[in-house]
């Protein structure tokens, strides 16, 4: 049995100003300007816990030959623009095609990529497969939890699997599904019936996360009625509430084995179940003044969750709000992590370590997240910001930060990158030269993500009341779309 494996993934926050184009997948892909081939993406994600990871690891345990084409990604942020799709949809047809023929087509997704001209770019992605390969070939597509998903896509896929988990600890394991329910398709031992429902509801992400309630009671409940006889799969997809977008929003998908009926039960009772939760899927949102008192008085880390600023959210990570209070108030045993400032890293490496530099830092990419702080810094490390990550999310996948300095302002350390990066490894702080049993209260430009792998090491988490674009609270977004206005919370009296 052959599958072609391909993946394009963006997730686009429509209030970010900078576009993403084809520089930035380049990037952010590790593959360079020729976008990799089967054997680079082999060895990038082999043995790792991403989507390709479980798609590689499946193949291999279930005699399947698979042929990955393409595997594209860029951080999250602005729209993205016409030509990159353009470009990048037509570079995965192409291949899938050079590849063929095929038994099926593993598709690896996030479903909250938005361009110039499609809201749900996932969609006119599986359209355009499907028109390459036809009706009778199975196209079974992975998608994160933030996806926004609309009625066209469920049309022309197979199969649609979300993560369960936030964080995303369950990326490779969704990737080893994935390849089983093709592979199954293919031998005919199962026939897919999917249902869809999009809830007039919205969330943010900090209680989307699936290590707190009311998401970790819900997930076992999802679990259960996945479980039950006739069922392939199910999915909750909590959806990306910074794209304004009239799919915007949390859907539900079940796929059962030849029976439509059963997947519409399956959709309804999760559809039921969520809509009692959703009062209590409202943030809490703590000043970092609070938090400073809150670190005094708490035996423990503490961590400061600054969603607000999140890059894998599609902020810039150059946020200064949190940091110049905790500088004014000379917060000794203060970590802020990570801001994204190329210019301050470079003045930084001139001066050397241990070096004392003047500093324009932060708040250069719009004045969204606070003003440029004008400081003087001791430059107490330096460093390439080339790690490996060790913490349950993408665990053994390669990365970087791009160049880093560790600075030292009024005894409060930032580590300073080169490239937008959102800290979710501690082997990311390690590497930039901060050992976390030094850090008191840790400024994190995450909102869940962390959680995997900070969590465990924490006495008290906070979710950060600080500006941006990426900022838990409904009311600071001017939405367009007239669905927002339908859907609770900013519709308090929608019904299901």
């Amino acid at each position: 049995m052959r599958i072609v494996s391909g993946g394009i993934q963006h997730e686009t926050n429509t209030f970010a100003v900078t576009p993403t184009t084809v520089d930035d997948f380049e990037r952010d892909s590790h593959f360079g300007a020729d976008f990799g081939e089967a054997e680079q993406i082999r060895q990038r994600f082999d043995g790792t816990n991403t989507i390709h990871g479980g798609y590689l690891k499946g193949a291999e345990e279930s005699g399947v030959e698979l042929v990955p084409v393409l595997n594209l990604r860029a951080y999250p942020s602005g729209m993205v623009t016409r030509q990159t799709f353009e470009t990048l949809v037509n570079e995965l047809v192409c291949r899938i095609e050079a590849a063929l023929p095929a038994d099926g087509v593993l598709l690896d997704l996030h479903g909250a990529m938005v361009t110039e001209e499609f809201e749900d770019a996932e969609a006119e992605i599986v359209r355009r497969v499907r028109l390459l390969v036809g009706e009778a070939m199975p196209i079974v597509v992975t998608l994160d939890l933030h996806a926004n998903i609309s009625p066209a896509l469920p049309v022309v896929a197979d199969a649609v699997i979300g993560f369960d988990t936030y964080p995303h600890v369950d990326m490779g394991d969704r990737g080893y599904e994935a390849v089983l329910l093709i592979k199954q398709i293919v031998d005919g031992d199962v026939k897919p019936c999917m249902a869809y429902r999009q809830l007039p509801l919205l969330t943010l992400p900090p209680m989307q996360c699936t290590l707190r309630e009311p998401m970790d009671g819900f997930l076992r409940y999802l679990r259960q009625l996945e479980s039950q006889d006739g069922m392939l799969t199910a999915t909750v997809a909590m959806g990306f509430p910074f794209a304004d977008i009239d799919c915007m929003g949390v859907t539900v998908v079940a796929v059962a084995n030849g029976d439509q009926g059963l997947a519409e039960s399956v959709v309804d009772e999760l559809s039921q179940h969520l809509w009692k939760l959703k009062e209590q899927l409202q943030p809490q949102l703590v000043t970092i003044e609070e938090a400073m008192v809150q670190s005094r008085s708490t035996d423990g880390l503490v961590i400061f969750a600054d969603g607000s600023d999140n890059p894998g959210g599609g902020a810039p990570c150059d946020g200064t709000v949190a940091l110049a209070a905790l500088i004014e108030a000379e917060f000794e045993g203060a970590v802020v992590a990570t801001l994204c400032d190329p210019q301050a890293v470079r003045v930084a490496n001139q001066a050397g370590e241990g070096a004392c530099v003047p500093l324009s830092l932060g708040a250069k990419v719009d004045d969204l997240h606070g003003e440029t702080l004008e400081v003087d810094a001791q430059v107490v490390k330096l460093g390439d910001g080339q790690f490996v990550f060790g913490g349950p999310m993408a665990q053994g996948l390669s990365d970087t930060m791009g160049d880093t300095a560790l600075l030292d302002i009024k005894g409060v350390r930032v580590v300073v990158t080169s490239v937008r990066k959102q800290c979710i490894d501690r082997n990311m702080l390690k590497v930039a030269g901060v050992e976390l049993d030094s850090v008191r209260l840790l400024v994190l430009k995450s909102a869940v993500h962390y959680r995997a792998d900070y969590g465990p090491y924490a006495a008290l988490m906070l979710d950060a009341d600080t500006p941006g674009v990426h900022r838990p609270d409904f009311n600071c977004f001017n939405y367009q779309n007239p669905r927002s206005q339908e859907c609770y919370p900013l519709n308090p009296l929608a019904k299901l």
